[in-house]
């Protein structure tokens, strides 16, 4: 285990990302009535609801985990410095709780896409160091 050593922010992020997902799936769930319910089972499309809103944060973690999961164990096992691979991980984490407040308590949408191009980048940065540590 000495050789992952240095990448222990980025490995901690790995182990934070789940408990995030899972606090998010447990308030997703949380104050559903029939009336504020699709008949998919999904809360109605309305951003000043605090149910959708709650939802949608949680799908958008699913859905940005597997790329940022995959991106961070292959930078790690690629041999991608891990200065930069801890810093992205760790912006990650950093900018996905910025984007669960936001997303949840306000509906101001150009800084939740901020928030959310901020954890993107990371994703990307972790892509292409891992990509090019393999590579060249």
């Amino acid at each position: 285990m000495a050789e992952f050593a240095a990448y222990g922010h980025a490995i901690a992020s790995l182990a934070i990302w789940p408990l995030i997902v899972l606090a998010l799936a447990k308030t997703s769930s949380s104050g559903r009535s029939p009336e504020l319910m699709c008949e998919c089972g999904k809360p109605k499309r309305d951003y000043n609801s605090v149910l959708y809103r709650r939802e949608r944060a949680f799908m958008n973690a699913v859905e940005i985990s597997g790329p940022f999961i995959a991106a961070t164990i292959a930078a790690i096992l690629a041999g991608a410095s891990p200065f930069f691979v801890n810093l992205f991980a760790s912006v990650f984490i950093v900018a996905r709780l910025a984007m669960v407040f936001v997303h949840i308590r306000t509906t101001n949408q150009p800084l939740r896409s901020a928030c959310f191009a901020a954890g993107a980048a990371c994703v990307i940065a972790l892509s292409l160091m891992a990509f090019t540590s393999a590579v060249f």
